[in-house]
């Protein structure tokens, strides 16, 4: 949900399996491909969906920690793996 006035966006997802490992990696991808769509004012906040994974607060908090998104956008693996993710015009699949 994008809102123009309050100048948020919200995402919520559902990973595939309730212990997915990347869901961390999915909501990464997320936030970088809003970024490079929306100006950068926008504030966004990606969960996963309630119920969904069996450590969704864990997954919340490194989803929306601007110090954790800063550290795994240096880390050039992780970066290529989004990088990859978003420059596919395939379906990935994660698990």
């Amino acid at each position: 949900m994008v809102d123009c006035v309050e100048e948020t966006q919200k995402i919520t997802f559902t990973p595939t399996v309730q212990h997915c490992s990347m869901a961390t990696v999915i909501g990464l991808c997320l936030r970088v491909k809003l970024k490079h769509h929306f100006p950068p004012h926008y504030k966004v906040d990606i969960k996963v969906s309630p119920g969904s994974h069996a450590d969704e607060g864990s997954v919340n908090k490194q989803l929306n920690d601007k110090e954790r998104i800063a550290a795994a956008l240096e880390n050039p693996n992780l970066r290529q793996l989004v990088d990859e993710c978003l420059s596919s015009d395939e379906v990935i699949s994660f698990n």
